[in-house]
């Protein structure tokens, strides 16, 4: 079954040709049928895929495919990593898509464009596959391209709303910084190891000593790459904007699959990064400043799409943090349950936004959950389980990151738990927001609400479920637990950071689950007790929340300091060099000949005398040269 891995990127790759060359011919429910199917079919695969090797005893396998590159030494094939790590993201990617895909299905249904918003996300499922299957960085990086491209193209699906194109080239440009740090590391590596190959940088890594500055290097041009495609200071703002693409975009590409990538590629790399501790510690720190960061703002949006925004970034900071402490399955772990709870609640915010015929603004909904009793219900779940409440699956994860980090560093830990309290904050502040208290919308508007269709709720109940139960694959031994995820990744990932002891962490947990639990009570007593709702952009806010609204002026401060000084800078190139210099020298010389030209052309006047004696001069001038010559 193993063998049969190219099958799995190959089956979406299908749908996105047959999609991409019928949408317009194919009727809707043939595309939905097809986009969806193919996600189905290689998620079986890939399920055969793990099955199969959970039953093998060797637990890495190499499949060729073929030669792509041979030029001297440099020997780049196209083969695929089947093993622990890249079987879960395998059925991640597979199993969460297809839901996704099943979800578009009624929810992209009255789009003009539902024919090649298939094809684009079968497009985005086959790079992603590639990502994780490549068992070189060369395969990966194609993979990574590849993803950034659909993003690009699905951020901007509604291209003709100025803002949602600007978006997406936000989000492309961003990235690129990003993976140019990466592919620089990939040149570097192959500089340094002879080779891209995982099977033998990792063994060659392992011989060097830690501190190595070149190793240093090379995982630090990782981690750029890593903060361009997971959103991390400073190369965080594209990921809010890119809210502007569909929901089903938000939920798939910026939730539970894309954004991982960074992680999932120092995951792999833990060889390397194990090697240099100083970058390590600078994940760490970038890691939690995010997670602040992304916490802080979603604090005060009001649009429900920016509040899962940007608690993805303060997610995916914390993953960041585990992996700089050394937690790199704990920061798996959380990979896996925020794909769970994440694109729940991304899926969940589609059903309202459907439901309220594409109203964002958390300040006209309200009194919602008897109108959509599925989505209020499955929400819910979704944002008890991201809070970190047993049992739900966030509150394992979330805790194993934290329970390392304070074996790593008490300030940290300190922050961390204070970041997860504002986490609980928030999200029930956008649950309470949008379904309790009055409806604050208009009546005729409160009318036309109704439940979304069931392609729309049962994907919300798989991912509930998931989201629920999830946490079970890491349950800790603390709590009785084998933490079987710890056991399954252990051929990948041989060091797992530092740990508290049992009664430790015991201590540990108790003060998170008081702390969110107090949290939610603020959130309750502010948002339906006291029936409170944001003011208006243009009202009077503290100094703090207008902060935090606008976060933190951020993209101003870019806007000024990056953006002000490169436009005017290439206005000065255009203006001086280009108009000036470059086309002072084009014209000049096109002047001179044409001057030149005016006072040649007298020459030919049509005299034969004139052209008899220009003949003899030319002769005698021939003779001159060639005796001079001897």
């Amino acid at each position: 079954m193993i063998n049969l891995v190219w099958l799995v990127p190959l089956i979406p790759l299908l749908g996105f040709i047959i999609n991409g060359l019928g949408r317009n011919t194919l009727s809707k429910n043939l595309i939905g049928f097809i986009g969806s199917s193919v996600i189905f079919i290689s998620f079986v695969i890939s399920i055969g895929i793990f099955l199969a090797l959970g039953n093998d005893a060797v637990k890495s396998h190499e499949i060729f495919l073929f030669d792509w590159i041979s030029a001297g030494s440099l020997k780049i094939p196209v083969s695929f990593l089947v093993d622990p790590l890249s079987s879960i993201m395998l059925l991640i990617i597979t199993g969460i898509g297809f839901l996704i895909h099943v979800y578009s299905i009624g929810y992209m249904h009255d789009d003009e464009g539902f024919g090649k918003f298939f094809s684009y996300l079968n497009l985005f499922i086959f790079f992603m596959l590639l990502l994780v299957l490549g068992s070189n960085y060369i395969v990966m990086f194609i993979g990574w391209e590849g993803v950034g491209l659909c993003s690009y193209l699905l951020i901007g699906f509604w291209f003709t709303n100025s803002s949602y194109a600007t978006a997406a080239k936000k989000a492309f440009v961003m990235n690129r910084i990003g993976d140019l740090g990466f592919l620089i590391a990939v040149f570097l590596i192959f500089t340094t190891f002879g080779s891209v190959e995982f099977s033998k940088v990792f063994p060659l890594a392992g011989n060097m000593i830690s501190g190595n500055s070149t190793i240093a290097l090379i995982a630090l041009l990782l981690f750029v790459g890593a903060c361009g495609k997971s959103a991390q200071i400073p190369l965080f703002t594209w990921l809010p904007d890119a809210m502007a693409g569909p929901t089903p975009v938000s939920a798939l590409i910026h939730a539970a699959t894309m954004v991982t990538a960074g992680i999932y590629m120092i995951a792999r790399s833990n060889v390397l990064f194990d090697l240099a501790p100083v970058v390590q510690h600078l994940i760490a720190i970038i890691g939690l400043a995010t997670a602040v960061m992304g916490a802080l703002i979603a604090l005060t949006q009001t649009d429900i799409k920016k509040v899962l925004a940007y608690s993805t970034v303060s997610q995916l900071g914390y993953m960041f943090l585990g992996l700089g402490v050394g937690a790199y399955n704990g920061s798996f772990f959380h990979v896996i349950t925020h794909a769970f709870f994440k694109a729940l609640l991304f899926l969940c915010a589609g059903s309202v936004i459907h439901a309220m015929h594409h109203e964002q603004d958390m300040r006209h909904m309200g009194g919602l959950r008897k109108k959509l009793p599925v989505t209020f219900l499955t929400m819910l779940i979704g944002t008890i389980a991201i809070s970190g409440l047993p049992p739900f699956s966030g509150f394992f994860s979330k805790d194993e990151i934290l329970s390392h980090v304070y074996e790593y560093n008490k300030v940290m830990w300190a922050i961390g738990v204070f970041t997860a309290f504002l986490t609980a904050f928030y999200m029930f502040r956008m649950l309470f927001l949008t379904f309790f208290g009055k409806y604050r919308g208009t009546h005729h508007a409160e009318e036309k609400i109704h439940e979304s269709p069931k392609s729309m709720t049962i994907p919300l109940i798989v991912l509930a479920v998931l989201s629920a139960i999830g946490g079970a694959i890491g349950i800790p031994e603390s709590l009785g637990g084998s933490h079987w995820l710890s056991h399954w990744l252990a051929p990948v990932i041989q060091h797992h950071g530092e740990a508290p002891d049992h009664a430790t962490e015991y201590i540990l947990m108790a003060v998170s689950v008081v702390g969110v639990l107090i949290s939610i009570a603020f959130a309750y007593s502010k948002y339906v007790k006291r029936n409170h709702v944001p003011v208006a952009d243009e009202g009077q806010r503290s100094a703090l929340a207008k902060l935090s609204y606008h976060k933190f002026y951020i993209d101003e401060i870019y806007d000024t300091v990056i953006r002000k000084p490169l436009d005017a800078l290439s206005v000065f190139f255009y203006k001086v060099f280009d108009k000036k210099i470059i086309d002072g020298i084009v014209n000049g010389l096109g002047w001179s000949t044409s001057e030149a030209s005016k006072g040649v052309r007298l020459l030919q006047s049509g005299n034969v005398g004139f052209y008899i004696f220009m003949m003899v001069v030319g002769i005698i001038s021939l003779l001159l040269y060639t005796y001079l010559s001897l």
